[in-house]
């Protein structure tokens, strides 16, 4: 008997409504089960994440370093300018139109914990270092391997980088459903769900639009170079939005990406070499997306945030986005040690950012992968 896969957005949405509808009724016992979990799953989350940030990042610093010709760093440069691009435009939108649109002053570390409920027991896991001794590092780590000529201590950090990978899509990935379910479930309970669901419904909203108005943006620029019309570019790479949208990962997309930008008249070779890269180190969608999110939890609970408190958070976000694994949910995953040490989110917050950023995840995608074809059309024009 064939066995049937469920992906992980559907999951993540099945836990919600049942979240939703079993907190309604359910006596204290259950709750106190989940809330439970929840504590102890929040416990190793915190334990993981200075792990991922020094896993992930540490090889995607000494990667980029090692090959840095010519080619290499003016991608990884119109790369990261789009992302921050992106990451700008979003902080800009959501500080003009959120404060209209959200109501501030919802706790979530009440609202995610049943009121009056307390676990049945909790683990305290320490981490074994904080989340910016964790990225000060996994950088001086990365520089130092990316011009060390010795192998040894690159396959070390390696072989640490697939170990966290594995960490993140055998264990924290799959568990991430249950302790979602969690959050809702003690939500409903504690009767605060609704207001919750109304921010997450307006905030998906203007993030789909931004994601429109960033691709045409990019392909205007593009556009700019090689002097054509920028919705036809653009329309020729639908077939790599929509195959996006279905698999939630720009790797699994490549193959569409790149005989897509080659309709666009983009050399072989320069599409051969900017299209892999990009799937990796180009995340505007992503970014977009977490900045958006980021803002709007922060609004809803009435912490302070500045244009500088963003710009900080946009510029280390851009870099640690680079290391994101090519899993659903991975770039969320390594975004969460950004998150904590410059925004100072809790459990509670990382938590609901987890959940609405899966449930745009494959937007999020298919404006990562669609927008690479804009900067292999920038690319080929300079060393055509």
């Amino acid at each position: 008997m064939k066995k049937i896969h469920i992906g992980l957005l559907p999951r993540i949405i099945i836990a919600i409504a049942l979240g939703i509808l079993l907190g309604n009724f359910l006596p204290d016992s259950p709750v106190r089960l989940f809330v439970t979990f929840n504590g102890i799953f929040s416990e190793f989350l915190s334990f993981s994440i200075p792990l991922i940030i020094v896993g992930l990042v540490t090889v995607a610093i000494a990667d980029i370093g090692k090959g840095a010709g010519k080619l290499l760093l003016i991608t990884t440069l119109i790369a990261y300018g789009a992302t921050l691009f992106s990451g700008f435009l979003s902080y800009f939108t959501g500080a003009t139109l959120f404060p209209s649109l959200i109501e501030p002053g919802v706790p979530l570390e009440e609202v995610s914990e049943a009121q009056g409920i307390l676990p049945f027991f909790s683990v305290a896991i320490p981490p074994l270092m904080n989340v910016m001794t964790a990225l000060v590092l996994a950088f001086t780590l990365g520089l130092g391997l990316a011009y060390l000529k010795n192998d040894t201590l690159k396959s070390a950090a390696r072989d640490f980088q697939e170990i966290i990978v594995r960490m993140i899509s055998t264990v924290i990935i799959p568990l991430l459903p249950i302790y979602i379910f969690g959050i809702f479930l003690n939500m409903t309970h504690s009767g605060e769900v609704f207001s919750i669901l109304m921010v997450f419904i307006k905030i998906i909203g203007i993030i789909f639009l931004l994601h429109i108005f960033l691709l045409i943006f990019q392909y205007s620029i593009a556009a700019l170079f090689v002097r054509r019309n920028p919705f036809k570019l653009l329309g020729r790479m639908l077939p790599a939005y929509f195959t996006a949208l279905g698999t939630q990962s720009s790797a699994a997309t490549i193959p569409v990406t790149l005989e897509q930008t080659k309709k666009n008249e983009v050399t072989p070779d320069i599409a051969g070499f900017v299209i892999p890269l990009c799937a990796t180190i180009h995340l505007s969608g992503s970014t977009l997306k977490i900045v958006a999110c980021a803002l709007a939890l922060m609004i809803m609970q009435g912490m302070p945030y500045s244009f500088p408190l963003f710009a900080g958070f946009i510029f280390i976000l851009g870099i640690t986005m680079v290391a994101a694994p090519g899993v659903p949910g991975g770039a969320i995953m390594a975004s969460l040690g950004v998150l904590q040490s410059v925004l100072g989110f809790d459990e509670s917050a990382q938590a609901l950012m987890i959940a609405l950023y899966i449930a745009m995840d494959s937007f999020g995608t298919a404006c990562n992968v669609t927008g690479d074809g804009a900067i292999a059309l920038v690319i080929n024009k300079i060393y055509k």
